[in-house]
């Protein structure tokens, strides 16, 4: 396809020429394939209600990544100037994230996505630091990426209390006090669950860990894009993040890592990440992040607001017309945009199925654990049955929802329901 422009390619003059023309080349792709998906769902409205799960890449993401598939590919690297362009994109896009979270650029480190970036805060704290102790604290509603690490370290040896939650799905400061012990090294509490919204009081366990000398890592990955989010503020010495939960690309996180904090590596082969995380860098994921945490700062105050009115719209619709159906999780402390509601009598899977039918995009809790037999461990660990966790479905709003979408969930879900 190149062919034809290899020859002026080599001329100086020209190079501005190829740079537009390839750059045109992946947005036209682009355009055809959006089209292609309008042309194949237009007899049916699309409402998407699964933003938890993933978004949607914004244009200006997009747009930003593009140069760096085939124009700008060196490898960050390498000492020579197309290398350099590279380096320097990541460095930008390091910067961008670090002030979306009110960080040091030096505390960022690219990985290739949220479960990377809990496995490896996990792992390599604990290992970095057996010889001070091998007890952590988690609570039992943790994403499945953070209790999978834990389970891992006791099969080598070490040990963890998995801190029960209220029916709200609230950690108990006092029991996590009464679960503190001299060779604790590490805990492990998320900012806000992801499949029922609930807020855990992060600051209060932050200070409670820092009194005690602890490392305390929180999984934001479900509040990015939602709320903000301060380092300091919060007490965090490891803070978990995954673009594509704010508008960014899939493939990409990051992990913040407190100044001083040291961590094991998981992959080792090479000095990328200042010889943390080895491995040639996803330049245009990183420049794709970087971009849509700058976006997500920008936007964050009007789109809170926004997502809280769908929000409170939508369970005050759904609870009014459904009498026996309630609310799982905080009402107060809760996530912007989430709702997850329990429907008596109504399975999940089917009620999920006939909502697509009708164009409406909805889940049962994390994405990660879809095609499991099992009920959510979060529902369950809030005290539901297994029965009833079994009929609960997620409804997450994002940017491009209305509240005509309220209401057409609403007519739909009188439509399924028995």
């Amino acid at each position: 396809m190149y062919g034809p422009l290899r020859k002026i390619f080599r001329e100086q003059k020209a190079v501005t020429y190829v740079k537009i023309y390839r750059e045109q080349l992946y947005i036209k792709t682009f355009k055809i394939d959006r089209m292609i998906l309008k042309d194949r769902f237009m007899e049916m409205k699309m409402t998407y209600l699964d933003h938890a799960a993933t978004t949607a890449v914004k244009s200006e993401v997009l747009e930003e990544m593009l140069p760096y598939f085939a124009m700008h590919y060196g490898n960050p690297s390498a000492l020579y100037r197309t290398s350099r362009k590279s380096r320097n994109a990541i460095e930008t896009a390091r910067e961008q994230v670090a002030n979306a979270i009110k960080a040091s650029k030096s505390e960022i480190y690219f990985c290739s996505g949220g479960t990377e970036s809990d496995n490896w805060a996990i792992l390599g704290a604990s290992r970095q630091y057996k010889h001070k102790g091998m007890h952590m604290i988690t609570s039992a509603i943790e994403h499945p990426a953070v209790l999978s690490s834990f389970r891992q370290l006791e099969k080598e040896g070490y040990e963890v209390s998995y801190l029960p939650v209220d029916s709200k799905g609230m950690v108990s400061l006092e029991l996590l006090k009464e679960s503190i012990r001299p060779d604790t090294i590490l805990i492990s509490i998320m900012m806000a669950n992801n499949e029922v919204g609930t807020i855990e009081p992060l600051t209060e366990i932050g200070l409670i860990a820092k009194e005690n000398g602890i490392l305390f890592h929180t999984d934001a990955i479900s509040v990015a894009g939602s709320l903000p989010i301060d380092v300091s503020a919060l007490n965090v010495d490891l803070l978990s993040l995954s673009a594509h939960k704010f508008y960014g690309p899939k493939g990409i996180g990051a992990l913040y890592i407190r100044k001083g904090t040291a961590l094991e590596a998981l992959h080792t082969g090479g000095e990328q990440e200042k010889g943390r995380r080895a491995g040639t860098e996803n330049v245009p994921a990183i420049v794709g992040m970087g971009k849509a945490a700058e976006l997500m700062v920008k936007n964050l105050d009007s789109h809170q607001k926004r997502m809280e009115q769908l929000r409170d719209e939508a369970i005050k619709r759904i609870l009014d017309r459904f009498p026996e159906a309630s609310l799982n999780g905080s009402r107060m402390e809760r996530l912007p945009g989430n709702v997850n509601i329990l429907f008596p009598g109504n399975a999940a899977e089917s009620m999920i199925i006939k909502l697509d039918e009708r164009g409406i995009s909805v889940s049962s809790g994390s994405a990660c654990t879809t095609g499991s037999p099992n009920p959510s461990h979060v529902l369950k660990a809030m005290g539901l049955s297994h029965k009833d966790a079994q009929c609960s479905l997620r409804f997450t709003f994002g940017e491009e929802n209305t509240l005509q979408d309220v209401e057409d969930l609403l007519k739909a879900l009188e439509e399924i329901t028995t």
